[in-house]
């Protein structure tokens, strides 16, 4: 077997494609090249009404396309001008036995089943736009990039054209394989999406052989820090997220602005903004506080009120339309990004004069209860789940203390148990009048969890001008059971008077008895919502 030159020069193209953005200027550029072009079905019919000289290859094949356009390619000659080793003897005389001749430029995108199924199309039309042909060739032209150049993507053809024109007809070696592998990339993405929805429809969330599919959105300048390497990917499994959000104003999205946006979209995505305005403020992905409010105004106020310190520099989502009040009570300090789902027109004056702040519109917000996975990286492998799409309203609360909560207590302890959800283990809220007074985060003990939001509801009463800490009166949540009753002490030391928890220890006797010996209200939830 020769040794494939480095150049190759194209003389034929097979061209068949759905996405027919800039397809008429390139074929026309490959034909005043002298190249020969080949088609199917629409796309030769597209490049025929523009004038150009196409060969069917119903021609090429001697046979006919059949069953709808099934079959059509999937014939010898195209596979053999595709795969066929150059300089190889026994291939050669192989081409000359069969009379195949070489094809050089394969330039295919496939059936549309991604954006059919994002539509909601039924099951026959999903199934019709499962590209079998497509991906074969897309298949055989990348192994043989030696010599044959595969194009997948639009946004190639003018690379390609340009290799064209300065090397006499040809293409690099380094062309053809960054080709080769955007190729494979592409039928395995296809493949993904297919096989994901096959395993959907036939209820295997968690399968044997678990595929993801993901297309670079945008490079980013760095990850966590300035020594990371970083890109920012879009899932394709149709959840709404930060990636459909449109930017507004503002620098670029950091990683982390990402991460922490993320964590703020879906805390607020617990607040449906129909019943009322809500605001959710992060900070290094944990909510530093979050409330509802008679309007969105009186929701940022209230949040704010949590954590002012924590707040300064970070993310804010809200459920309702920005309107110009709460724009200028956020422009009073700064906030690196905001996600909402709309904006007035003097909301967006207002924040068009903080250069540097991010502002996000993202119409609809992902629906929480929307089962999905998550996906975590470990050394080696992945962890995956299902989302926590549980929300109060679907577990059996129980009181399970000597006195029970009032309804003021009530709404407050829902309230603070949707929190809970979005903060980081082992967590614990401190909440009254609809707002969190106080948070604690991430702990390696819930003593201690419990012991910072106390100390958060101080500091707040301090920076508003009160001696009584916050949680004074307040509720108390824990995504997690206490192991000891001196969690519930340290509770009813700070004025907490009612506490939702999952329930659970092999302490709750001591538990439910430290409760009641301080008067407290006690829901046992049976279900817990660990976030690491």
């Amino acid at each position: 077997m020769s040794v494939p030159r480095n150049i190759h020069p194209m003389r034929r193209a097979l061209i068949s494609v759905s996405d027919k953005s800039g397809l008429v200027n390139f074929a026309k550029a490959l034909a005043d090249l002298g190249i020969e072009l080949l088609s199917t079905g629409g796309t030769a019919k597209t490049l025929r009404d523009e004038g150009l000289r196409v060969i069917d290859v119903s021609t090429v094949t001697g046979f006919p396309e059949i069953m709808d356009g099934r079959v059509k390619t999937l014939h010898p000659a195209i596979h053999g001008g595709l795969l066929a080793v150059r300089g190889n003897r026994e291939h050669e005389s192989a081409k000359a036995e069969h009379n195949i001749t070489d094809i050089d430029l394969l330039v295919v995108n496939l059936y549309p089943f991604e954006s059919t199924l994002a539509r909601g199309a039924s099951t026959e039309d999903i199934i019709e736009n499962i590209d079998v042909g497509g991906p074969a060739m897309i298949r055989a032209a990348a192994k043989n990039h030696d010599s044959v150049t595969v194009v997948v993507d639009p946004s190639d053809y003018d690379a390609v054209l340009a290799e064209l024109r300065s090397l006499d007809g040809g293409t690099s070696r380094n062309l053809r394989t960054h080709l080769a592998g955007k190729a494979f990339a592409r039928t395995a993405a296809y493949d993904t999406a297919i096989s994901t929805w096959f395993q959907n429809a036939g209820g295997d969330n968690l399968p044997q052989r678990l595929n993801l599919a993901a297309e670079k959105a945008q490079s980013l300048r760095y990850g966590e820090n300035p020594h990371q390497s970083a890109a920012l990917y879009r899932l394709l499994d149709g959840r709404l997220g930060v990636l459909d959000a449109k930017q507004m104003q503002g620098k670029e999205l950091s990683y982390n602005n990402i991460n922490d946006t993320d964590a703020a979209l879906e805390a607020i995505a617990e607040f449906d903004p129909v019943v009322s305005p809500a605001c959710v403020i992060v900070k290094h992905a944990n909510p530093c506080g979050v409330a509802v409010g008679e309007t969105l105004l009186d929701a940022y106020q209230k949040a704010l009120s949590c954590d002012a310190t924590s707040a300064f520099g970070g993310i804010i989502a809200t459920n309702s339309r920005l309107d110009a009040a709460t724009a200028s009570a956020i422009a009073k300090i700064f906030t690196e990004v905001i996600i909402a789902p709309g904006a007035d027109q003097e909301a967006l004056e207002i924040l068009g004069a903080k250069k540097n702040l991010r502002l996000l519109l993202l119409p609809a917000f992902p629906n929480s209860k929307t089962p999905s996975r998550t996906v975590k990286s470990i050394a080696g492998g992945l962890l995956v789940q299902s989302r926590d799409a549980t929300g109060v309203e679907e577990i059996e609360c129980r009181v399970v203390s000597k006195r029970q909560p009032t309804t003021e207590e009530m709404q407050d302890l829902n309230f603070a148990w949707r929190v809970a959800k979005h903060v980081k283990s082992n967590a614990i809220i401190f909440a009254k009048g609809g707002k969190t007074v106080g948070i604690g985060a991430g702990q390696m003990s819930r003593i201690d969890s419990t012991r910072i939001a106390v100390r958060k509801s101080m500091d707040a009463a301090a920076a508003m001008g009160l001696t009584v800490p916050l949680a004074d009166g307040a509720v108390l949540a824990s995504d997690a059971f206490f192991p000891f009753a001196d969690g519930i002490e340290a509770a009813a030391e700070a004025g907490a008077t009612a506490i939702i928890q999952p329930g659970g220890s092999i302490k709750d006797d001591e538990v439910i008895a430290a409760a009641d010996r301080h008067g407290l209200a006690m829901i046992f939830t049976g279900q817990r919502h660990f976030r690491h």
